[in-house]
């Protein structure tokens, strides 16, 4: 069973940073792609960054490049996402995944989430 629980939100002003982490359990992720997400409120769930466990190549969204940067420690089982030049428009519940490779996200495993919240 693949438990994933994320922590690091928090309230920030516009300019700011923050560190998500994303603690794993479970016996290896080496067949895993892992990710970002997010939800602001009525707005669907979109994607935010990725990287593969074991190669580590990592993806973003448009709206992220440049300002955050995924990683993840193997040995710790953590998933990062640094959060740097935060915006208002960044502001939602962050969720991190887990997929098998080949898979789709949807069909992984989920954290509970950790709100974002970015003043002006």
């Amino acid at each position: 069973q693949v438990q994933l629980v994320e922590s690091g939100g928090g309230l920030v002003q516009a300019g700011g940073s923050l560190r998500l982490s994303c603690a794993a359990s479970a016996r290896t992720f080496s067949s895993y792609v892992m990710g970002w997400f997010r939800q602001a409120p009525g707005k669907e769930r979109e994607f935010v960054a990725s990287i593969g466990w074991s190669g580590g190549s990592t993806n973003y969204a448009d709206s992220v490049k440049g300002r955050f940067t995924i990683s993840r420690d193997i040995a710790m089982n953590t998933v990062y996402l640094q959060m740097n030049s935060l915006k208002p428009e960044d502001t939602a519940v962050y969720y991190c995944a887990a997929a098998r490779r080949g898979s789709s996200f949807e069909d992984g495993h989920w954290g509970q989430g950790t709100q974002v919240t970015v003043s002006s």
